[in-house]
C-alpha cells in the first residue's frame, strides 16, 4: 500500500479493518459449511484456495492499485478498495480454516471446548510468532513478495499434506469404515 497511499494510520486502519471483516466473514461461512458433510478433503482445498487467491497480492498489486491511486484522491478511501481487492477474499477463506478444524478435531460435545481452545491458542501463537518473525527478521532478509511466495508455497505444502494424508488414511482403512475415517 506504500507506494500509492503511503502508511499513514489510516491506511493501517483501512488495512486492518479489512482483514478483520474478512475473518469474520470466514469464521461465518467456515462455521456453516462445517455442519454439511465436513471431510478432509474440503479442509486441505481451504489451504489450496487461499494460496490461489493471494496470487493477485504478489501478480497484480500494481495493477490494482495504480487505477484505485489515479481515481480516489483520499488515501483513506483508496486504501480502503485496494485492501478490499486485494485481502477480502484470500483472508475469509484463511477465516475458514479455524471453525472446520474445530469440526474436524472434535469427537465428542463434552471436548469441544478445550479442542476450540487449544486450537485457538495455538493459532494465536502461531500469529504472533509469524508477526514477529516477519517484523523483527523477514523483512530485514527478503523482499515483500518473497514473505509471500513463501506464505503461498506454505499454504499449497500444507493443503497437499491434508489431502495426502486423507488419502492415505481412506486408503489404509477397512472397506466399509472409510466414510467414518474421513470425518
Amino acid at each position: 500500500m506504500a507506494p500509492y497511499f503511503g502508511g499513514s494510520l489510516s491506511v493501517w486502519g483501512s488495512i486492518i479493518t479489512i482483514f478483520m471483516v474478512a475473518l469474520s466473514i470466514g469464521y461465518l461461512l467456515g462455521g456453516k459449511l462445517s455442519t454439511r458433510n465436513p471431510s478432509p478433503v474440503t479442509y486441505g482445498m481451504f489451504f489450496i484456495a487461499a494460496a490461489i487467491f493471494s496470487l493477485p497480492i504478489i501478480l497484480f498489486a500494481d495493477n490494482i492499485m495504480r487505477p484505485i491511486f489515479m481515481a480516489i484522491e483520499d488515501p483513506r478511501y483508496g486504501s480502503l478498495l485496494a485492501s478490499i481487492l486485494l485481502y477480502l477474499v484470500p483472508t475469509s477463506i484463511l477465516g475458514m480454516i479455524s471453525p472446520y478444524s474445530i469440526r474436524l478435531l472434535v469427537q465428542t460435545q463434552e471436548h469441544s471446548g478445550h479442542m476450540a481452545g487449544m486450537l485457538f491458542f495455538i493459532s494465536t501463537m502461531g500469529s504472533a510468532a509469524g508477526t514477529l518473525g516477519t517484523s523483527f527478521y523477514f523483512v530485514l532478509w527478503f523482499e515483500v513478495n518473497q514473505i509471500l511466495w513463501g506464505s503461498v508455497a506454505a499454504l499449497l505444502a500444507a493443503g497437499c499434506v491434508v489431502l495426502l494424508a486423507s488419502y492415505m488414511l481412506e486408503k489404509s482403512a477397512p472397506q466399509g469404515s472409510a466414510k467414518a475415517t474421513a470425518k
